[in-house]
């Protein structure tokens, strides 16, 4: 008990009967330095023997609350805690408020609660006009429902005492303005009353205005004295900058998510035939976007007529810059294909252009996959292969086998040599391509075992009797317990199987 007394950040006083001090903790004299065993309560402390119910006492400039708890036989126990201010509070709830979100208008609306809690009776937040023709508001009365929502012409700005400045950025005060009739009645609920004052303030952005803050008083209490104003001004500065922060975020997720949807892996088509089924995994799941990379072309009608390509690769590095690469070589082939059909014939070509790139280091391993229907319901796969791991067939019988098929690394020499197969597919089998990613990811029982294309035989061989969506999905879970959350690399699977309609 004695230590916990000692350590509590509340202070503790225990008087007798008399009123003398018997117990005063550490925390009680640091709040009222003139506490001391065996003396009475120092004024004005004494003060509340005569009212035992919470109440705030000014002890030595310092704001105290003093809450008492009897004890029986006459002695009562006091605590205290310094009494936080007003802006103190205001402070360290804005701080926590506006910090709490990335969308602008859960910070708009945060703004506004502040303001109503705080300083006024009504507030309403403008947000910046998007288009230049309408501009959004949120307003919080408290008592009401929940905040309510709406947009204005941007002409109506200007029925509003000092709002057209504060959206261009200019400070406004038109505090102790006794003018019910000068606000509109679009920006006041119904039932709100008179207004007796309005400040009118910008909400500062990043070089721009992040829009303004209205907070009105109804008629009747006092006009916003020199510290209201202080707190508004400082409100409007924390809520410009978190919502000018805000819409810097969401400006700039929607233009990374248009230069990102064309980089990631495509909805896999339905093939007659045959079924298909893939899996990508970035090292950087932050952006769902790396070196690895797939895709399907489908024939179209043109001067050349060319089966379905399926196509599995791995450029140089990781993250962005990966997959910009990755993605030109994926629109590279798309423009080739509208030429040239051999597979390796397009390996050529594609090495020609990373050649020509402007950008170092433009280095690719790829698996180019022709896909041809034949009798029975097989499948005939033309393949080539340019510096990547071959692939996979799994028979009907579980048996693994590995495509003899190789070539050379892409964009590193002006001559590759290339050594393509073909592979024949009854109903039910399956050729497997994937990235070094899944056999050299490092884990295991010691955390530096490498998976390893052996044990990746395995893994394919007992999935024989599963759909080719689940194999697939199999095969990356494995991979991903392997690496027991340690550090990964790209990783991509897309496997092709025979038969008509078949889920497997």
């Amino acid at each position: 008990m004695a230590a916990l007394l000692e350590h509590s950040r509340e202070g503790v006083v225990v008087c007798d009967a008399d009123g003398v001090v018997t117990l005063a903790n550490p925390a009680a004299v640091r709040l009222a330095p003139r506490l001391e065993p065996g003396l009475p309560l120092p004024a004005p402390l004494d003060s509340v023997l005569s009212a035992p119910e919470a109440r705030v006492v000014t002890h030595d400039g310092r704001q105290i609350q003093v809450r008492a708890e009897e004890l029986g036989e006459g002695r009562i126990a006091w605590y205290l805690t310094a009494e936080t201010s007003r802006r103190t509070e205001f402070l360290l709830e804005a701080a926590r408020r506006l910090a709490a979100s990335l969308n602008p208008h859960r910070c708009a609306r945060a703004a506004a609660e502040l303001g109503t809690r705080f300083l006024c009776d009504a507030a309403v937040v403008f947000l910046p006009p998007a288009s230049g023709r309408r501009i959004e508001w949120i307003r919080v009365v408290p008592g009401r429902s929940g905040p309510d929502e709406g947009a204005v012409p941007a002409a109506a700005a200007a029925e509003v005492p000092g709002l057209t400045d504060a959206l261009a950025g200019l400070r406004e005060d038109v505090a102790g303005r006794q003018d019910p009739g000068g606000t509109p009645d679009w920006l006041l609920p119904e039932g709100f009353g008179p207004v007796g004052h309005l400040l009118v303030l910008p909400l500062p952005g990043n070089s721009v205005s992040a829009g303004a803050l209205v907070l009105a008083r109804r008629a009747g209490r006092p006009s916003f004295d020199e510290d209201d104003q202080g707190m508004a001004y400082d409100l409007a500065t924390r809520a410009g900058a978190a919502i000018s922060a805000a819409c810097l975020f969401r400006d700039q997720s929607t233009v990374n998510g248009i230069l990102t949807g064309d980089l990631l892996p495509p909805d896999l088509p339905e093939i007659e035939g045959m079924r298909l089924a893939g899996r990508l995994r970035a090292s950087q799941q932050a952006g769902a976007i790396g070196g690895d990379f797939y895709d399907v072309y489908l024939p179209e009608s043109g001067p050349v007529e060319r089966p379905p390509l399926v196509i599995l690769g791995d450029v140089c590095g990781k993250g962005a810059r990966a997959a910009v690469l990755a993605g030109q070589v994926r629109h590279s082939l798309r423009t080739l294909l509208l030429m040239e059909s051999r597979p390796e014939r397009l390996l050529e070509l594609l090495n020609r252009s990373l050649l020509a790139s402007p950008s170092p280091h433009s280095y690719v391993t790829l698996i180019l996959a022709a896909l041809r229907t034949a009798p029975g319901g097989h499948v005939q796969v033309d393949l080539a292969v340019a510096g990547h791991p071959p692939p996979l067939v799994l028979r009907r019988d579980g048996t693994v086998e590995e495509v003899a098929v190789r070539g050379s690394l892409l964009g590193a020499l002006q001559k590759i040599s290339l050594w393509p197969a073909t592979v024949d597919l009854a109903p039910g089998e399956t050729c497997l391509l994937y990235s070094d990613g899944i056999t050299e990811a490092f884990g295991g029982p010691s955390g530096r075992e490498m998976f390893g294309e052996e044990r990746l035989r395995r893994a394919l061989a007992s999935c024989a009797v599963m759909p080719v969506d689940a194999l697939v999905e199999r095969l990356e879970q494995l991979s991903t317990d392997w690496l027991r959350g340690g550090q990964q690399d790209d990783r991509a699977l897309l496997a092709v199987r025979a038969g008509r309609g078949a889920s497997r």
